[in-house]
């Protein structure tokens, strides 16, 4: 496989400024957990094993059931997923993969249920945010478990 140039090191102002949005959006009003099912489920629907492998392991240090891990994928026939948690996902999936017509409204007066107007707002930004990230990685290849040591994600102990 072809060697592929790192992102970061090639443009890291970038690669910094793109971080720091992501740290203050997690900052914001919206639930960590949340976060973490956004990113696991975007990174699965983008193919982005760096990311996948990534949020998986920092969902498991964060406490996340290891069942409702393996259920992201089927989250519309669990049954272990909130209302105001289905609501993000399909706001996820609706965002990542953008309908010909636009998102259609019903999808979005599910998430108005669910979310106050500055939260949707944030989950909008989430979203935005992995796959941006998922874009970088998959177009760069980088590597899953790369990272883990530097991110202290060998705590999870999934390896």
């Amino acid at each position: 496989m072809m060697q592929r140039v790192n992102a970061a090191e090639q443009c890291p102002e970038l690669f910094k400024k793109f971080a720091e949005v992501g740290k203050l959006l997690k900052s914001g009003d919206l639930e960590r957990p949340l976060f973490n099912l956004i990113e696991i489920r975007a990174s699965q629907m983008n193919g982005c094993g760096f990311c996948l492998d990534m949020h998986v392991k920092q969902a498991t240090i964060q406490g996340e059931r290891e069942l409702r891990l393996h259920h992201v994928a089927v989250w519309r026939e669990s049954g272990l997923f909130s209302p105001r948690e289905r609501a993000a996902l399909a706001w996820t999936e609706a965002l990542t993969r953008l309908p010909e017509d636009g998102v259609p409204d019903a999808i979005y007066e599910h998430v108005r249920e669910q979310f106050s107007e500055k939260e949707i707002t944030e989950l909008s930004y989430a979203v935005m945010m992995i796959n941006g990230w998922n874009r970088l990685n998959v177009g760069f290849r980088t590597t899953p478990g790369s990272m883990d040591k530097a991110f202290g994600l060998d705590k999870a102990k999934l390896d």
